[in-house]
Order: C-alpha cells, then structure tokens, then sequence
C-alpha cells in the first residue's frame, strides 16, 4: 500500500503569492470583461487573420528548415530521408500561397480572413 505524502504547512506559505497572483488576473480580467464594448465581427476578423499569419510565418520557417535539414540527410547518404524532407518542407512552406489562391480562385477573398499578401 501506498503512502501518501501531506504537504508541509510550508508549502501553503509559499503558494499564497501565488495565489494573489491568480486572483488578481482572474479580477481584472472579469473588469475587463464587464465594460461592455460590444462585439465587432471587424475586430474579431483582424484578430483572426493576425493570428493565421503568426502560424503562416512558423509554418514556412519549418519548412525552410526541413528543406535545409534534407539537404544535410542527402549530403551524409540518407537519400529516402533527404529527398522526404525536401518535398515536405516544400509543402509545409507553400501552403499559405496555395490556400490564398484557392480563396482567389472561388472568389472568397473579398470576406477572407487568410491573406498572405499581396501577389
């Protein structure tokens, strides 16, 4: 059978600022929260859209980093894995430029909240 360890009495007097901490962000986020500003489907479209390029960005520097990674896996003999490499790392880093031009191509740019620039 187990025993089960208690915690020590100093252990709470080290999780109170902590505790503080948590109670004061929970507080001021409920202020924040009851202002009442209202809601706009522009802000929430612009919050999107920043946080799909924020991933577009990491997505195309880990491709980039997969196709240099192949070219080392195909440089000390790994030919399978290098070649692998390169066609994924091609593909992770194209694929905000591919979905942007599906968008254009059915027409759904105009009310899009995925862009990668302007071509």
């Amino acid at each position: 059978m187990k025993h089960i360890k208690r915690i020590q009495p100093s252990t709470f007097v080290r999780l109170r600022p902590l505790a503080g901490v948590v109670a004061l962000l929970v507080l001021n986020t409920l202020s924040a929260l009851a202002q009442g500003t209202g809601f706009n489907s522009t802000d929430l479209k612009t919050g999107i859209s920043n946080s799909l390029a924020v991933i577009m960005m990491f997505g195309f520097v880990l491709g980039i980093f997969s196709v240099i990674y192949g070219g080392f896996a195909i440089r000390r003999g790994d030919i399978d894995q290098g070649k692998m490499s390169i066609i994924g790392g091609a593909i992770i880093a194209a694929a905000p430029a591919v979905v942007f031009a599906f968008y254009k191509i059915f027409g759904l740019d105009s009310n899009s909240a995925v862009g990668v620039g302007n071509f």
